[in-house]
């Protein structure tokens, strides 16, 4: 009998050995990060200068963008064939927010199911211009540990230059020191609605010299909202591919470059003259007008 109950004792220990080994390996397979190719955030700018209108052109330009058999092309031909998007909507404060989480997409289904899903969500309208919040909570998505990819990028689409939060510079330096390259996509919007104190003839150079950075950073410049949707597309497939594009493009043309292959530089090798407080600057001088402007 007591031969019987060690038996029982050593099975029931091993049984529970086993459930024991087989809980920890299935947490860990849970949170498993997956292999893609590419980590990718979109971060689209809904601040006030951006109506309701052109944050739609936004999101359908998107959602058109990861449809297109060439943007399918480019993911499949990945080592992977798959890459990780997560989208957010960038402003400040509480309206910077994740409006579509990691999804994987390797596919024309997947693009289809994820742009379906994009243009489900309301269309958020924010407030102030935080291209640096955009960037922490960019970063926050792509260091929690859900996907891995041996590159990672934050794509950031605006029409005006940083005014609120921290210096677009100090988030940028810290988000490309830790390995993530910073594209960016000005939107030439001469339709400010606050008056051309925030408007930016030259934001391309302003997103050259101060938002973007990291190995192979590159601006493709939307010459209006209406723009958006085909620069989209052409800055996802080389994003994808991992390729530049052409260099030397005319100015406020669709293509202008600012390359940086030395993964060692935080910005993008270029300065910009006016400086990168403008959009701070001319935030002072419209309280200074009006006070009670928020």
């Amino acid at each position: 009998m007591a031969h019987f109950r060690t038996t029982i004792s050593i099975r029931t220990m091993a049984a529970a050995l086993l459930a024991a080994v087989a809980m920890i390996f299935g947490i860990a397979s849970a949170q498993a990060a997956e292999l893609v190719d590419l980590a990718l955030v979109i971060a689209t700018d809904t601040s006030r200068s951006v109506d309701e209108v052109e944050a739609r052109l936004q999101r359908d330009g998107v959602s058109s963008a990861l449809r297109h058999p060439q943007v399918i092309e480019a993911i499949r031909s990945g080592y992977h064939g798959k890459i990780a998007i997560a989208y957010i909507d960038w402003s400040s404060g509480p309206y910077t927010t994740v409006i579509v989480p990691w999804r994987i997409v390797s596919d024309a289904l997947s693009a289809d199911a994820y742009a379906r899903i994009l243009a489900d969500v309301p269309i958020t309208l924010g407030q102030r211009t935080s291209i640096s919040e955009g960037l922490e909570l960019a970063y926050k998505l792509i260091s929690d540990g859900t996907v891995e990819a041996p590159r990672k990028v934050i794509d950031v689409s605006g029409d005006g230059p940083n005014n609120h939060g921290r210096m677009v510079v100090q988030a940028r330096d810290e988000v490309v020191s830790k390995g993530i390259t910073i594209n960016g996509l000005p939107i030439i919007n001469a339709r400010d609605q606050f008056g051309p104190g925030f408007f930016l003839d030259d934001l391309d150079n302003y997103f050259r010299g101060c938002v973007i950075g990291g190995s192979g950073a590159f601006i493709i410049v939307a010459k209006d909202f209406q723009d958006f949707a085909q620069a989209m597309r052409r800055k996802l497939i080389y994003e994808i591919s991992g390729l530049m594009p052409p260099q030397n493009g005319p100015r406020n043309g669709i293509v202008p470059v600012a390359a940086n292959n030395d993964p060692q530089r935080f910005g993008s090798g270029y300065t910009y003259e006016r400086g990168c407080d403008i959009g701070e600057r001319a935030w002072r001088r419209q309280l200074d007008y009006a006070p009670g402007f928020r």
